[in-house]
């Protein structure tokens, strides 16, 4: 089979080079799209994100390439309809990030193509980054660091006499899914009490049992947690004013998800009123922010930008995440992320 893989600046060639080098019986094509520059690179999927797979250009040479393709494999280049049009020999399609934005799936699915993704490619980078934003929101790291770079020796804080280990406290987790889990793994070692929001989490759940979590609805969470953390996928703002009006005095808020289900507006207001002790953010509804952003002007929000799932490794690793998953799907087994199983399986 022809595999056709649509590099860019984050999934380079070399990945797919090296995976291909183990599959000698398939033949490897590879066309680069985009810039070199990750932040010309960033904004141009950017508009793909808002627009959908028909919103950018992508090079003449990905449409000759694709002509006798049987598999193509992508990262942030766009699979438009009219590409797949162009492509009759195509068996399926490969995404090597979670969200579909970049591909024509109704096109796709009215060809009887599967198409196969990979929501956990970065999902280890972000829940590393997780665990060090509630550290770093409670103990101040970002400050103190700001302060000695600024010729100030600070030791006063806002959370001053609120400066707590976080062993025994309690973590509410919103989202139980691939992130989630890993989230409550790595925190497990921390010694603390985890509670679970997750309307499909199953308080049987193997994790569940054996890391003693309690699996609760999202106001006994946004009441009971010390931090609170979003790992869900929602299609609105389910984290309104009421609901964050909910949280502790004390609590700290994380957000590594995704900036459009979380009310910044009240967000700050409670921040800034000290109605909770801190926050911890890395995604926002507009970026690069504004300079005079409101959350840039409290002392008790951690902000980054947009870092958690950006490692070596969440790129690197995702071709072969993906070619796994097809090979189950080739073997009449069910991948762990099929986005329109209605194709079939086993093509």
């Amino acid at each position: 089979m022809k595999f056709l893989a649509l590099t860019d600046h984050f999934a380079r060639k070399e990945h797919y080079e090296e995976l291909f080098a183990n599959f000698p019986e398939h033949t490897l094509s590879t066309v680069f799209y985009g810039e070199e520059d990750r932040i010309i690179m960033r904004d141009m999927f950017r508009e793909v994100e808002v627009n959908g797979p028909d919103a950018v250009e992508i090079p003449a040479a990905v449409y000759e390439e694709a002509v006798d393709a049987d598999v193509i494999i992508t990262h942030l280049c766009p699979i438009p309809a009219k590409l797949i049009e162009k492509a009759p020999k195509l068996r399926a399609i490969l995404s090597n990030r979670g969200g579909l934005e970049n591909i024509a799936v109704k096109a796709a699915t009215e060809r009887n193509i599967p198409i196969l993704n990979n929501p956990a490619h970065n999902a280890n980078a972000v829940a590393e980054f997780t665990v060090a934003l509630m550290i770093s929101e409670a103990r101040n790291l970002a400050r103190s660091y700001f302060s000695v770079k600024h010729g100030e020796w600070r030791e006063n804080y806002s959370n001053f006499g609120n400066i707590w280990e976080i062993r025994g406290k309690t973590v509410g987790l919103i989202g139980f899914s691939t992130i989630g889990r890993l989230v409550a793994e790595k925190l497990s070692s921390f010694g603390v009490k985890m509670l679970v929001s997750d309307p499909k989490c199953d308080p049987d759940d193997e994790l569940v049992q054996r890391l003693g979590i309690k699996v609760v609805d999202l106001t006994t969470l946004m009441k009971e947690s010390d931090y609170v953390s979003l790992h869900a996928r929602a299609s609105g703002c389910f984290l309104t004013r009421d609901v964050l009006s909910l949280m502790k005095p004390n609590a700290i808020f994380i957000n590594t998800a995704r900036a459009y289900m979380v009310d910044y507006d009240a967000l700050y207001e409670l921040l800034r009123d000290k109605k909770i002790m801190g926050a911890a953010i890395d995604v926002f509804p507009v970026e690069p922010l504004p300079i005079d952003y409101p959350l840039l002007t409290l002392d008790n929000c951690t902000v980054t930008t947009h870092r958690a799932g950006d490692t070596v490794n969440a790129y690197s690793e995702s071709p072969a995440m993906v070619m796994e998953d097809y090979g189950l799907y080739l073997a009449g087994k069910k991948p762990r992320f099929f986005v329109n199983p209605e194709v079939g399986m086993g093509r």
